[in-house]
């Protein structure tokens, strides 16, 4: 039996990570591995099969959890960005400095993607690049610049990152835990690359100065205003009524929902549609959130065999050093969709031994968060910005990468040390 899954599930993990040669979509794979774990699981093992069920509903459960809080999260920036709340933020940059310029921008992407998430934040601030920038080389500097503030931004907040909301909902950590002890290290992941790219952008912006609304309507105002403080508010939920973060989510949804349709109520209904949550709700990646229920519960099935918890054991033997375990872990994300990872890693660690806002969750979340920006295929946002701006790879892995992995080891050499001087 255990071989079986095994075999599935690795040829599985094969189609995700090889999606672009195969040419088969990655949330496919991810659905049929998911299923065929849990059928080779129920047809060769000799359990009962009303247990292996409930096992099945009970994993079901928990990754209901996350999929109903990320479609809440992404339902709300649609709405805004439909809104165009963002350019509130986008329309403030007016610099023509190059340098000044990547700071500005760096940072911005840095604390919008812990409120919002790195891919939405990626898809808006690559956007804003192409109003400011009109070279194409110059611009994949800025653009690869995103890719790295974007994830850094996203690990250390449990809104930022799928593998961050993840570590939240299943319990590992906590959010004022998670800020307090991941954003200096995400910082300094952010800041090593950004000073080492610094010294490269000289002069000012080529092309002609862009001229920017500066009276924002006040629609997008309170549309931005009610979507962010919704997001925010959701830890805070949490933590007054103890409910899970979704019953957060779906609250300031219902929230942002009202007031779209009474700030629209003067509209018919064809030119209210565009701003309808109907209308955010077909523009969502439904297929990403197709992908994690695929992939979770195939990581369910491993859990439920208890492969995670023997895989655990094995690397703890032959490793040993758990902050070189998490490490490589976050440098495999750069190859292979941190999702999974971080879910099998989850899986393999239980929270008796581990418990909530252990060193090794925290620094899970934030190697998980940061590893991708090493490769550009290796993140949600870098795939993303790729396909905005047909950056190849290896032009990514010639003039960023570097700068990526330093920045990553520094952030990790930081929050190694911050830990071992409180601790």
């Amino acid at each position: 039996m255990y071989g079986f899954i095994i075999g599935i599930f690795v040829i599985g993990y094969l189609a995700i990570a090889f999606e672009h040669p195969i040419k088969i979509n990655k949330t496919a794979s991810a659905l049929i591995t998911g299923v065929l774990c849990w059928t080779a699981y129920i047809v060769f093992s000799s359990h009962e099969a009303l247990g292996i069920v409930g096992e099945l509903s009970h994993h079901l459960g928990a990754v209901a959890e996350i999929l109903f809080f990320l479609l809440g999260a992404m339902t709300i920036v649609e709405l805004v960005d439909a809104h165009d709340g963002f350019s509130v933020i986008t329309d403030r940059i007016n610099t023509r400095s190059s340098r000044t310029l990547l700071w500005v921008l760096s940072f911005i992407t840095f604390f919008l993607s812990a409120i919002l998430d790195n891919l939405t934040t990626a898809i808006v601030m690559v956007s804003l690049l192409r109003k400011l920038v009109s070279d194409q080389e110059q611009r994949k500097f800025y653009a690869g610049m995103v890719i790295i503030a974007a994830n850094a931004g996203g690990a250390w907040s449990p809104l930022g990152d799928v593998t961050t909301t993840m570590l939240w909902i299943g319990g590992q950590i906590t959010p004022l835990a998670i800020i307090s002890n991941l954003i200096i290290p995400s910082l300094v992941c952010l800041l090593v690359p950004l000073v080492f790219l610094s010294f490269r952008m000289k002069g000012n912006l080529l092309g002609e100065e862009i001229v920017k609304e500066t009276d924002t309507h006040e629609k997008s105002k309170l549309m931005l205003f009610v979507g962010i403080g919704g997001l925010i508010f959701v830890p805070v939920f949490k933590t007054l009524t103890h409910l899970p973060p979704y019953m957060g989510m779906l609250l300031a949804l219902g929230v942002v929902w009202i007031v779209s349709e009474l700030i629209n109520s003067d509209k018919d209904e064809e030119a209210k549609h565009p701003y309808t949550p109907a209308h955010a709700l077909s523009k969502i990646d439904t297929s990403s959130v197709l992908f994690f229920l695929g992939i979770l519960i195939a990581i369910g099935a491993l859990e439920a065999t208890h492969l995670l918890s023997n895989l655990a054991t094995w690397m703890s033997e032959t490793i040993g050093n758990l902050d070189i375990i998490v490490i490589a872990i976050g440098l495999a994300s750069a190859v292979i969709d941190n999702v999974p990872l971080v879910a099998a890693t989850m899986g393999m660690y239980n929270l008796t031994d581990f418990p909530t806002d252990h060193k090794i969750w925290e620094f899970l979340a934030y190697c998980a968060g940061t590893g991708g920006s090493v490769l550009i295929i290796g993140s949600a946002a870098g795939v993303a910005v790729m396909g905005m701006e047909k950056i190849d790879f290896m032009w990514y892995v010639k003039r960023i990468s570097f700068l990526a992995l330093i920045g990553y080891f520094a952030g990790a050499l930081a929050y190694l040390g911050i830990y071992s001087l409180l601790h």
